[in-house]
């Protein structure tokens, strides 16, 4: 697989809930370029999804906030990157943990990192705190 960038997209939004769908749309929608599969493009979609719901709910806590995203896509894959400029995630590795949620009283599964590290090849997390998170995933689209 290469490493060279083919193509990419950024893109920025407000932290509203209303915006999660825009988001997943048109990553999917610049995803396709590489002819993935329904099930890969879904997989695609509800990562971003957990992604964005992440960062409304927890990096700006019921404040405005801006989301950006960064698309690239390479010979058989695409990455994304989601990022705020939030609260940031003190313990990255306790946030990981599957059923582990800092809002149980908005019935939060806890389960959004556990989703995105299943429908994705590869994810990063990077977060500090008082400056934001950064969350890298990759999807390896398999040619037939």
């Amino acid at each position: 697989m290469s490493n060279i960038c083919e193509n990419e997209m950024k893109l920025e939004f407000t932290s509203k809930s209303n915006n999660e769908a825009f988001a997943r749309i048109t990553v999917a929608a610049f995803a396709s370029q590489l002819d993935p599969t329904i099930e890969e493009l879904a997989d695609i979609k509800t990562a971003v999804s957990e992604a964005v719901t992440n960062c409304i709910i927890h990096a700006y806590e019921g404040k405005e906030g801006i989301i950006k995203i960064l698309c690239q896509v390479f010979a058989g894959s695409i990455q994304i990157e989601i990022s705020d400029t939030g609260k940031g995630i003190e313990d990255i590795e306790t946030a990981k943990q599957p059923l582990y949620t800092s809002k149980p009283n908005l019935e939060r599964s806890g389960m959004g990192f556990t989703i995105m590290e299943s429908f994705m090849d590869e994810m990063k997390v990077e977060s500090i705190v008082g400056l934001g998170t950064k969350v890298t995933m990759k999807k390896i689209i398999k040619k037939e």
